[in-house]
């Protein structure tokens, strides 16, 4: 695999850099966990990891550490600004002019931007999804926007953006042999990641997002972009941009419609092919679409537009998903046995294998409070 025999070391955390840590991992990389002793942890996402409990508050704990992040070639750090440092394991420790590890990619994830002055705060995926400016082009009610989970902030300008930075350190670490601090903050995350709304938003003349929140063409403005109740309560959704996907679309929906629960002399002459370049028929045009999908069920419309170019499919749940779509190598295949990985798990296989802890120095630092053990 690409990343064996990497070693990283990440500092367990919340959602971002346990994801950064798991791709990695998936990947080939050998990733261990550092937990505090007395932690307890949901984390599901640790498949293929280990965990050392190793209580940072007290010097040889320190020390074990430092002799754990000096033999690896990434560390992740989950805390605020200041952290590791104050625990004497900050990058200049490790990366400065006498460095203990030059080579090492030490990777920092914080939520808002390291200069700014929020900073010292506390915050959620939310809380930098509303800051990126992002949040106010989502979907939603007229009222309020709509968020999606905490994917975009925690997991795509987060965790992956943070994974990407840390391949290109490592690639970079090829041609200069040296390691570098690569940072990553969610909310200048969550604005990579929506580069191209934003760009757009910034540019009215392309006309993508120049109008106010939900009358565009991809927040659920255009009707020929959107998600459908059907009959039995469930939703197809619609996304045929192109006149040719909507061509092939709108002729498969009008044969399908029961003629006398839509049809009626309303609709019969309604131009529905003419209506996706005429804005001022997508109020009439999402009536059409909603009254028609309301009338046939999901499995019904599924096979319907099934192996053709309307882009109009199911909205699966997540078992749905995972039966239709799981493979041997679907990372997250079998969702109703999460992976749960206890703290400590792995303190003295690791402490012995890769640091050549003897046993009585395990006993010693046992009896120091420096380390954990399930």
């Amino acid at each position: 695999m690409a990343l064996k025999g990497k070693k990283v070391i990440e500092f367990a955390g919340l959602a971002p850099a346990p994801f950064a840590g798991l791709v990695l991992s998936d990947n080939g990389a050998s990733v261990i966990r550092v937990d505090r002793p007395s932690a307890s942890t949901l984390d599901v996402l640790c498949r293929g990891k280990r965990s050392v409990a190793i209580n940072s508050k007290v010097p040889s704990g320190r020390e074990l550490l430092k002799r754990l992040i000096v033999s690896s070639d990434v560390l992740i750090d989950p805390f605020r600004p200041g952290v590791m440092e104050r625990l004497g394991l900050g990058p200049d420790v490790f990366l400065g002019k006498s460095g203990l590890n030059q080579r090492l990619v030490y990777a920092r994830i914080v939520g808002f931007p390291r200069t700014s002055s929020y900073k010292d705060m506390a915050g959620h995926d939310l809380n930098y999804l509303a800051m990126s400016g992002v949040l106010s082009m989502l979907p939603g009610p007229a009222d309020k926007p709509n968020f999606p989970l905490n994917l975009l902030a925690d997991f795509a300008g987060g965790g992956m953006h943070c994974v990407t930075k840390i391949l290109l350190a490592l690639l970079e670490r090829n041609e200069n042999n040296r390691g570098q601090i690569v940072d990553v903050d969610m909310v200048s995350g969550t604005r990579y990641v929506s580069a191209s709304p934003l760009i757009h938003r910034s540019n009215p003349a392309t006309g993508r997002f120049a109008s106010k929140r939900g009358t565009n063409l991809l927040d659920g403005g255009a009707p020929f972009y959107n998600i459908y109740l059907c009959r039995d309560g469930g939703l197809m959704t619609l996304a045929c941009i192109e006149p040719p996907f909507f061509e092939v679309f709108i002729e498969k929906f009008i044969q399908a419609l029961p003629g006398h629960s839509v049809l009626s002399d309303e609709w019969r002459d309604f131009p529905a092919l003419a209506a996706q370049a005429d804005r001022k028929l997508w109020p009439r045009l999402k009536q059409f679409l909603t009254f028609g999908f309301a009338s046939r069920a999901r499995h019904e419309w599924t096979d319907i537009f099934f192996e053709t170019d309307a882009c109009c499919v199911p909205v699966l749940t997540p078992e749905e998903a995972a039966q239709r779509f799981g493979s041997s190598d679907d990372p997250v295949k079998d969702i109703s046995r999460p992976c749960l990985l206890n703290p400590g798990q792995h303190t003295k296989e690791v402490l012995t294998a890769e640091l050549s802890v003897t046993e009585d120095e395990y006993k010693s630092l046992l009896n120091d409070s420096a380390i954990g053990q399930c």
